[in-house]
């Protein structure tokens, strides 16, 4: 009996993140959504997409849903917030509870924290994630605001300024990383360098359009879509930034920057020794990525 019953325990869920550069493909492949319904357990699974960010929910909530259901899902619903009242609310948290993936809209992840800072939700969120195993993505501002430390206002720079940017406290699904997005486009290297200026402790996550960045909490990350995922890595960095002027161009020395392309998988733990292993600096950078944050529930 014993046995019977060890053989039908299902295998334990570790949790996904998908962090989305923004303006993800829903017309042809659609790999990064697609991508999405699997790891939430398939067209069965239960889909809630939030768009708590958007300054037109309905409009969000449209798109999301033509695309899901072309796609197979079928049991995927929306789930919008407007006041912190809202976040609070019993119905919302178990809604969240019982989702299979949860997939957090772009528009202004400021708005999005303004609702969901310090609520029943955004503990929901990391029960989901931690405990049930859930896979959370998020695109443009909903990728923003996975991290703990939230990129939250900054305009594209030249090159790294100490008051280019403003950083916010944001999910904290992603604990030791600060995420950009639109990288590439927009080009928002120098604001992400501005950005690690302040925090060199984290490590800097820039997404390109169509792209995204899946983590397996504690065991891989994976690059989806069609850009590149640049992190940038300033931990042994030696920067003037204390004594820089607000304008005055930062010396940032001793920054390391990895980009990985769409298509790339790299293991962090059980390394199959057929596959070369990343180098040293990477590994340590990875590690950091994977490396599951306090749970706030």
């Amino acid at each position: 009996m014993a046995a019977s019953a060890r053989a039908a325990t299902p295998p334990r869920r570790y949790g996904h993140l998908l962090a989305v550069g923004g303006a993800e493909d829903r017309e042809r492949d659609r790999l990064i959504l697609r991508r999405f319904i699997e790891l939430s357990g398939g067209p069965q699974a239960r889909l809630l997409v939030l768009t708590v960010a958007s300054s037109d929910p309905a409009a969000s909530w449209e798109g999301y849903r033509r695309v899901f259901e072309a796609l197979g899902a079928q049991r995927v619903e929306p789930l919008d917030l407007r006041e912190p009242a809202q976040a609070n609310d019993p119905a919302v948290v178990d809604r969240i509870l019982d989702a299979d993936g949860i997939y957090l809209s772009g528009g202004d992840q400021r708005r999005l924290m303004g609702v969901l800072w310090e609520s029943a939700a955004a503990r929901a969120l990391h029960l989901a994630f931690h405990v049930r195993g859930c896979c959370i993505g998020g695109t443009s501002a909903g990728a923003a605001a996975l991290s703990r430390q939230m990129l939250a206002i900054g305009e594209p720079a030249l090159r790294p300024y100490r008051d280019a940017v403003s950083l916010d406290i944001g999910l904290g699904l992603l604990a030791s990383a600060i995420i950009d997005q639109h990288f590439n486009e927009r080009h928002r290297l120098a604001r992400l360098l501005s950005a690690l200026a302040l925090r060199p402790d984290l490590l800097g996550v820039g997404i390109d359009e169509d792209t995204a960045l899946l983590i397996e909490r504690g065991r891989s990350v994976e690059v989806l879509g069609n850009g590149a995922v640049t992190l940038v890595d300033a931990r042994q960095m030696r920067t003037n930034v204390r004594e820089a002027d607000p304008e005055q161009p930062l010396q940032m020395l001793d920054v390391r920057l990895h980009l990985l392309p769409a298509g790339t998988r790299y293991e962090v733990v059980d390394l199959d020794p057929r596959v070369p292993a990343p180098p040293p600096a990477l590994r340590q950078a990875l590690e950091l990525l994977v490396r599951p944050g306090p749970i706030r529930g």
